[in-house]
């Protein structure tokens, strides 16, 4: 990644056509492992961990979701 170090958030569906957003994160962590990552997803969190798609310690936010709560939430994933 050319301009990592000018990357703070990356906002991720869990679900994508050809990776997950797992394996999408792993790939950011090996590159970059400081760039913060929120995951967003229409399923719910406790059915996306059974699939192991995500853990409990990675930021998420379910979908709906209004643009303050999206705003919100990246602030909070930003500041820790």
């Amino acid at each position: 990644m050319e301009k990592k170090d000018q990357i703070d958030l990356v906002f991720l569906d869990v679900r994508m056509p050809k990776k997950n957003g797992r394996e999408v994160y792993e790939e950011i962590r090996k590159a970059s492992p400081e760039t913060a990552v929120l995951f967003m997803s229409g399923y719910t969190k406790d059915i996306l961990d059974s699939q192991g798609i995500i853990e409990e310690k990675l930021n998420f936010i379910a979908k709906p979701a209004m643009p303050e709560e999206i705003l919100r939430k990246i602030r909070e994933v930003l500041d820790k």
